[in-house]
């Protein structure tokens, strides 16, 4: 079968973050600006879940058979972590990962306007009745579980064609539970970008909140590889020895009935 180039894929990594960036962190300056109010509904918060999760199960199937459709540093060091992946791309994707989330801000701004910016860009960041220990665990279980989940839906051994399927209702489901403390990033590149754009165009950004979403994703990313390939260990089995004559039996007939 022939293979794309790792420069095609690499601007696979690209447009697929900024799409992922674009439409999912897009949908919450949107829902805001429609909603005026914040924090969000759970009806809001799970429109905004759908919005990433319908990004991904399209990326997957759009850019999955070019750069497997990674868009998130988390996956790509899980993979490399776990020799599913070398290591000599990692740099190139993770900087492809990170352009492209500054795209999908950008593009965010050039769609909704400086109002998307004055309603947060949806900026990942934790309040200030949610400590950076509880944002550290949301964060590293919540990409843990994605992560997980991607690992399951890539094995040869799971059904064939439900991978986007599988890995965007995972995204859908994590972002409810975990968004209210920390606006469920799971994703150092959507953390970055939106960041970096916001902070250029004037916004509001918790720098010193990075930290704390970078190593939790990393770590929650690595974990679950290490996790999953745990769970699917199997001992090589020991060679059959060859079968040596039996040895004549010295027990009568009814007691090798009970022995055996």
């Amino acid at each position: 079968m022939r293979q794309n180039t790792y420069p095609q894929k690499l601007f696979a990594e690209v447009l697929g973050t900024a799409t992922l960036v674009f439409i999912g962190v897009g949908s919450v300056p949107a829902t805001l600006l429609l909603g005026g109010k914040a924090p969000f509904t759970m009806a809001e918060l799970g429109m905004i879940s759908l919005a990433f999760a319908l990004a991904v199960v399209a990326l997957v199937y759009s850019i999955g058979h070019i750069s497997g459709c990674q868009i998130n540093p988390a996956v790509t060091l899980g993979l490399a972590a776990t020799g599913k992946m070398p290591w000599r791309d990692v740099p190139g994707y993770l900087a492809a990962q990170v352009v492209g989330a500054v795209l999908g801000a950008l593009a965010i701004i050039a769609v909704l306007g400086h109002k998307a910016v004055d309603v947060g860009l949806g900026i990942a960041s934790y309040g200030p009745h949610v400590s950076a220990g509880q944002a550290f665990g949301a964060e590293l279980i919540g990409t843990f579980l994605l992560v997980f989940v991607v690992f399951g839906a890539i094995d040869a051994r799971a059904p064939g064609g439900f991978a986007g399927i599988a890995i965007g209702f995972a995204v859908f489901a994590i972002i409810i539970p975990v968004a209210p403390a920390t606006g469920a990033a799971i994703n150092p590149a959507r953390t970055l970008g939106p960041m970096i754009v916001g902070q250029l165009a004037g916004g509001t950004v918790h720098w010193n909140q990075l930290p704390v979403y970078l190593l939790a994703e990393i770590a929650g990313g690595v974990l679950a590889g290490f996790a999953y390939l745990a769970l699917n260990h199997h001992r090589t089995a020991a060679p059959a020895t060859p079968a040596q004559p039996a040895a004549p039996s010295t027990e009568t007939p009814a007691a090798e009935g009970v022995l055996s």
